[in-house]
């Protein structure tokens, strides 16, 4: 007999503006399992969990739970139902510690008034260690590499009673033993009768760790199924609609780069508590080349995005750019030496969320020609550059007058991909840039980086992808506690080389 579904919603819809986000779809979710939710970018996978999430509320459908039809009209009705979300981008407030973020607005509490601080370091501590976890529940959020932030992000929805836990792209920012590690956290917290939900473009995961999939194509729900009556062949296939390969293949032109371009000698930078976050740094970039940095979140790879694109100030060294210095000029001036920069951060340093997509596309160049003229904005040219690059770049938009908050994950990451890229550069820094990319979309930037090179770009590619790392480097460079542990060549090394170095240990 099969048991009822622990949640179960019907005929959901969700418009915003002319876009149509999910139409109809459907879900069910049994307890004690992991449920995969897969599609490509736009296909309404992280709008439909935000609504279960009381985030968003649906134009049409409904939600059971335990065969009661509930209203989640915010997310603190779904936290007193037990249901817990972690989001692609972290709710976390920086200024505090760890601890005060996951025990905040439930803090253990003596006679009534005071905060019981030795209560609750024990207890989040105690469940830390049951899950796994290991870094510095004392530490603020925003000193904390992004996989410690994610950590906590999952011990604040635990803590606050979550019995169903929904994971929006959680491997992005983590090496593969620690994605190993995180899935085996998952099976424990199923073994526990609890059900979680993972919102996911990579299918090998999905493969690995899931019971059940839902594939999500353009708001629709198209298929669920259990993992054991599938590949990824034909999930792919349901994702698009059609039949893909999964051998990507990138065409370089040649394997000679071209004259030295960016030289970065012993830069060091510190922490206020004197800790060394790049220690005595060197490398050298050519035209045409892509030299990939891997490395476990918080190790330097971006202390050295921000010290190479003017965000911070290098403590010692040298970093020139064709024979002229850039250490520690402002992001404008080195903007203007032809250097583009695809943030990891796109909310914070890649996108004004409540402007139009068009403005966002602009950034950057909003007050040059052929955009601005006599200190106003010429709506006209700016229209015409947001649709052919939207055109171009195959962005999934309902209008280039929308805000871009209207926009799916995916498909803001690649406004900053084509605005960066159509302003023609001549070094590239790109952080993490497929990062929640679909499998279409992230071939798409892995095309327009091998183009980029092929016509002499210099380009720097940090990444927690080692797959990616690996297909499109012609060097890697490892990253350890603030040094370069190791470079490498891609045809003579692999991912376990590279993990190895990532955490450590010599090879």
């Amino acid at each position: 007999m099969i048991n009822p579904p622990l949640i179960r919603m019907h005929g959901i819809t969700k418009r915003f503006g002319k876009v149509v986000a999910n139409d109809g779809a459907n879900f069910s979710l049994q307890q004690g399992e992991i449920h995969a939710i897969v599609g490509e970018n736009g296909a309404g996978k992280s709008t439909l969990m935000k609504i279960l999430y009381g985030l968003y509320q649906p134009n049409e459908g409904e939600i059971y739970f335990h065969d009661r039809r509930f209203q989640i009209s915010n997310p603190r009705t779904a936290i007193q139902l037990g249901i817990g979300m972690v989001q692609q981008h972290f709710t976390l407030i920086p200024a505090l510690t760890a601890l005060e973020n996951i025990v905040l607005a439930k803090e253990p509490r003596r006679f009534k008034t005071l905060l019981d601080t030795a209560t609750a370091d024990r207890t989040i501590t105690a469940l830390a260690q049951q899950l796994g976890f290991d870094f510095d529940l004392h530490a603020k959020v925003e000193s904390l590499p992004i996989g410690a932030q994610q950590y906590a992000e999952i011990l604040k929805a635990l803590y606050h009673g979550a019995e169903i836990l929904i994971l929006d792209e959680p491997t992005a920012v983590l090496a593969p033993q620690e994605i190993a590690g995180l899935f085996d956290c998952l099976r424990g917290l199923k073994a526990e009768g609890k059900s979680v939900i993972l919102i996911t473009h990579k299918l090998s995961e999905v493969m690995a760790v899931a019971d059940t999939i839902t594939v999500m194509r353009s708001g629709k729900s198209v298929a669920s199924l259990p993992k054991r009556g599938t590949n990824i062949a034909e999930l792919s296939e349901l994702m698009i609609g059609k039949k893909t390969s999964n051998d990507v293949r990138h065409q370089k032109i040649s394997d000679k780069p071209g004259e030295p371009m960016l030289h970065i000698k012993e830069v060091t930078l510190h922490a206020k508590n004197g800790r060394a976050l790049l220690d005595g740094i060197n490398l050298e970039l050519f035209a045409g080349e892509i030299v990939g940095i891997a490395g476990v979140e918080g190790n330097g790879q971006n202390e050295l995005i921000e010290v190479l694109t003017g965000l911070r100030r290098s403590d010692s060294g040298t970093i020139t750019l064709n024979d002229e210095s850039i250490v520690n000029r402002s992001p404008a001036e080195i903007r203007r030496k032809r250097v583009v920069h695809l943030p990891a951060d796109l909310h914070r340093h890649g996108i004004s969320l409540e402007d139009r997509v068009d403005e966002n596309l602009i950034l950057g160049n909003h007050s040059q020609p052929p955009f601005c003229q006599n200190g106003l904005l010429k709506r006209r040219a700016v229209h015409q550059f947001a649709d052919h690059v939207i055109e171009k770049h195959e962005i999934r938009s309902g209008g280039v007058d929308l805000p871009i908050r209207t926009l799916s994950g995916g498909n803001q990451q690649k406004v900053v991909v084509a605005r960066e890229l159509e302003s023609d550069p001549e070094l590239i820094i790109a952080a993490h840039p497929t990062r929640g990319l679909d499998i279409n979309a992230a071939r798409f930037v892995h095309q327009q980086l091998i183009d980029a090179r092929n016509r002499g770009k210099a380009i720097l590619l940090v990444s927690a992808d080692l797959e990616e790392l690996l297909r499109l480097s012609d060097r890697v460079a490892v990253m350890y506690n603030g040094r370069i542990a190791g470079i490498l060549q891609p045809s003579q090394t692999n991912e376990a080389e590279l993990g190895a170095l990532m955490l450590g240990d010599s090879v």
